[in-house]
């Protein structure tokens, strides 16, 4: 992942019943339709994609300086059972309430916190009557997988589950809060550097002291964690690394951890 940009300017574009915000300090030609898998098909752009809810599309972009981005490119899906009934969309109060615009707005406080997680890009908003869709476009963190994928092939060693304790403490004593904190969110890099993914529906708590939450978070994902254990064939998850995560957790001193990045 690239250095976060010091200062990013973001703009907004309005055409019909389709508002979009995005980083003008990275798109010089920015359209609407780059919201869309379709555009960056035409433009041979796509470079991989995942399957989740639906389709997660990495793409390339090459600024006026032939510089190279690479993005993820998601379309906001509802999950549970009113998925299986309404897919994607939303009713709409407010452009700053919908998905979208909270996912943005939550990576752009941590791009100032120069927390590891996602650089906002952009993202869209198609209203339509008291509905909406939406889709977000984020940084690619370079050369990561995430846990789930690290764990099925090889076990890590307590430095770097110490490691991910300490990350996710970086996070919480800011106050943010991870609606959806599991071993698919948490990616590591060839360096073994720590990141957070997918942000939808996460929160800047404003009492970042009150502990419930953070317990909460930490709870859920130690359950994904078991559920992955006990789903797949090989999966090297044991109580020890738990432990030595949760040790990451307690024992880091945030002032230390901040001054190193």
């Amino acid at each position: 992942m690239s250095q976060p940009i010091t200062n990013p300017q973001f703009s907004k574009l309005e055409q019909g019943n389709v508002t979009c915000f995005f980083n003008q300090t990275l798109i010089t030609d920015f359209s609407a339709q780059m919201l869309n898998p379709s555009y960056w098909q035409q433009q041979n752009a796509v470079t991989g994609s995942a399957q989740g809810r639906g389709t997660t599309w990495f793409v390339e972009y090459n600024d006026i300086g032939n510089i190279k981005h690479h993005w993820v490119l998601r379309h906001y899906y509802r999950g549970g059972l009113i998925g299986k009934v309404i897919k994607d969309s939303y009713w709409f109060s407010s452009l700053e309430k919908t998905r979208a615009a909270n996912e943005f707005a939550l990576l752009r406080h941590m791009n100032t916190l120069q927390l590891p997680a996602p650089e906002p890009i952009a993202y869209r908003v198609i209203q339509r009557g008291f509905r909406y869709q939406a889709d977000l476009l984020s940084s690619r963190i370079h050369h990561a997988q995430d846990l789930v994928a690290i764990l099925s092939e090889k076990a890590l060693t307590d430095d770097v589950w110490h490691n991910v304790g300490a990350t996710i403490k970086r996070f919480h004593h800011h106050g943010i809060y991870h609606h959806d904190l599991n071993s698919h969110n948490i990616l590591l890099n060839d360096k073994n550097q720590v990141f957070l993914i997918d942000f939808d529906r996460g929160e800047l708590r404003t009492n970042p002291v009150n502990t419930t939450w953070k317990q909460a978070n930490m709870a859920r994902l130690q359950r994904s964690f078991l559920k992955e254990l006990n789903k797949l064939e090989q999966f090297n998850f044991t109580e020890e690394n738990w432990q030595s995560l949760m040790d990451g957790y307690q024992d880091t001193n945030i002032s230390d951890v901040e001054k190193k990045n």
